[in-house]
């Protein structure tokens, strides 16, 4: 057969492939004329329309996936259908804990049941899950979001991002080449406080900001609690994972989930109060000073190796934020030409008094108690395709400040740090600090 006569057939079949095509979608849309949303198995995996209910998977059935899982249960459009621990008892506990409420809640019984698992990836495998929560510890958050992404699905993910600089930067861009909708878990972004707080110092009735106080917890320090008999009904290997197979201690992986762990004070597993307060203070902080895509570029130490207190860090444009306890508990405190202000989940108040003032939309006492729905902002944004008010880039910073200054605390030395390349000035140690060699679990 002539080369002509091939050609001419494979045009005959391509032109009879797009007919075929137009018609498809022709028929199809006159379906679904009198339909207004057409249901997400007609466009494609992964697209999630206004009105479809989203199914929610949780990782991590500690206390506070607990609280978010929650969060969501008045909305009807939304419902949590399976969670995954290491721990027998917190499986449990979360199954009966949240169809009881649900019972309750939607007493029409539109609800379903609520599968548990071991393996956080037998949630990530159902087409039925659309997003999840994870609210493992710290040393897991890259890993499993990195992977629910991955599998398509849309993800919430505790505060600090990541206790590595380079874990954050690997979900930022995982973020970008997936389309997924990523929410970080710093909720005072939505609440109405510390918006208030950041129209104040961004449409500068403060003056020209020079210096901020931040008071947030101790930096993180090593693992040294004692090792303890393991008990039934956890997986420690999977606890642990990627990070060094430590010791186990009641201390930092209770049995029952009444109480917050202290898996946050040690830098295997967390990044210290500094970087678990730090992932709300530093980060209003950010947000006010218009740094979300950038951080400070030198830190200094305190002279002391011992102090927990006193690291300075400067923004390129010399603005110096302080990690100092400036006595009104965990807080932030700014300090411009024209005035400062103190904003902390308790007060706002500024000096001049005139400042907050000329602000107030509202009344003050109901500016101070409204919380936003940080949950709603994430839902809605999956559903806009839209993004989030803290998305994976604004965690990803704010977490690498936390980080950066965990680092010069521990090395005891000024950092130079490079925003746009992510990399210390002249520090191998420090850059080899920026990750760490995952454990083979």
């Amino acid at each position: 057969m002539k080369k002509d006569s091939i050609k001419s057939i494979k045009n005959e079949e391509e032109n009879q492939k797009t007919l075929s095509r137009r018609k498809f979608i022709t028929k199809t849309s006159l379906a679904f004329a009198a339909i207004s949303i057409i249901p997400r198995h007609v466009l494609g995996q992964g697209f999630i329309a206004p009105s479809d209910k989203i199914n929610i998977g949780v990782i991590g059935l500690g206390k506070q996936g607990n609280i978010l899982s929650n969060k969501f249960l008045s909305n009807t459009n939304i419902q949590v259908v399976a969670g995954s621990d290491v721990w027998d008892s917190k499986r449990t506990f979360f199954k009966k804990n949240l169809e009881s409420l649900y019972a309750k809640h939607r007493k029409n019984g539109r609800f379903r049941g609520v599968d548990t698992y071991l393996e956080y990836q037998e949630i990530l495998n159902r087409n039925d899950v659309d997003a999840v929560i994870v609210a493992t510890p710290d040393h897991w958050h890259a890993i499993q979001s990195i992977d629910a992404m991955k599998a398509g699905k849309h993800v919430y993910c505790e505060k600090p991002l990541t206790n590595t600089i380079t874990e954050g930067r690997a979900i930022a861009d995982t973020v970008k080449k997936t389309k997924k909708i990523f929410q970080t878990g710093s909720m005072q972004r939505s609440w109405s406080k510390f918006i208030t707080a950041q129209e104040i110092v961004s449409s500068g009735k403060l003056g020209n900001i020079q210096k901020v106080l931040v008071n947030v917890g101790d930096p993180a320090r090593s693992y040294d609690l004692p090792t303890e008999p393991l008990p039934n009904g956890i997986d420690w290997n999977k606890w642990c994972g990627p990070a060094p197979l430590i010791g186990y201690n009641d201390k930092i992986a209770p049995k029952l989930v009444k109480r917050y762990p202290d898996w946050r004070d040690y830098k295997e597993i967390g990044g210290g109060i500094l970087a678990d307060w730090g992932g709300h203070m530093f980060d209003i902080a950010q947000w006010c000073l218009g740094m979300d895509h950038t951080g400070p570029v030198k830190f200094i130490p305190p002279t002391d190796p011992k102090a927990v207190r006193g690291l300075r860090m400067f923004y390129e444009n010399g603005i110096e934020m302080v990690h100092e306890d400036f006595g009104r508990g965990w807080g932030v405190r700014f300090i411009g030409t024209e005035g400062t202000m103190d904003i902390s989940r308790s007060y706002l108040e500024t000096n001049p008094e005139s400042i907050l003032r000329s602000t107030l939309k509202v009344d003050k006492k109901l500016m101070m108690s409204a919380q936003g729905n940080h949950y709603q902002n994430w839902i809605d944004s999956i559903k806009t395709n839209t993004q989030p008010i803290c998305d994976a880039e604004i965690g990803h910073r704010t977490a690498t400040v936390c980080n950066a200054a965990n680092i010069a605390y521990e090395l005891g030395e000024t950092l130079n740090w490079n925003p746009k390349k992510e990399k210390f000035k002249g520090n191998r140690e420090a850059n080899k600090m920026r990750t760490r060699q995952n454990r083979d679990y």
